[in-house]
């Protein structure tokens, strides 16, 4: 069950995170030319879309 459970998390995380690159235009190109400004972008939309997971799959 939990096996199953973190496969969909994991699938789930992947999902949002690529949806919330896409609404905020964190691109391949920011990566090229600001890799600062990528990398704390991308931090935190891991560090939101982590929170909906765990607030969706694991604490409901």
């Amino acid at each position: 069950y939990l096996a199953d459970l973190n496969e969909q998390a994991d699938d789930r995380l992947a999902c949002i995170i690529s949806q919330m690159q896409d609404a905020e235009g964190v691109t391949e190109e920011l990566k090229a030319c600001d890799q600062l400004a990528w990398v704390g972008a991308m931090n935190s939309i891991r560090s939101r879309a982590e929170e909906i997971i765990l607030s969706e799959m694991i604490f409901a």
